[in-house]
């Protein structure tokens, strides 16, 4: 699965729960890159960063990508 820029700036801009304690790590941390500069170019390594995660830790998040893909 791979997340939009769109799905990503609603992640980033929301107040959405994940299950992984890591994604939600990495989800606070981008949140705080992406308040301090909300530019398409931080935006865009923000989904670059969340997919990597995402492909690397896939087979343990389906409860978190669930909830992505209804986002």
């Amino acid at each position: 699965m791979n997340v939009t820029s769109a799905q990503v700036q609603k992640i980033l801009t929301g107040n959405h729960v994940f299950s992984m304690l890591g994604f939600s790590m990495l989800v606070t941390r981008l949140k705080g890159v992406y308040v301090k500069n909300p530019s398409p170019s931080a935006l865009q390594n923000c989904v670059a960063e969340m997919n990597t995660f995402i492909h690397k830790y896939g087979a343990v998040m389906a409860a978190d990508i669930a909830t992505i893909s209804k986002i």
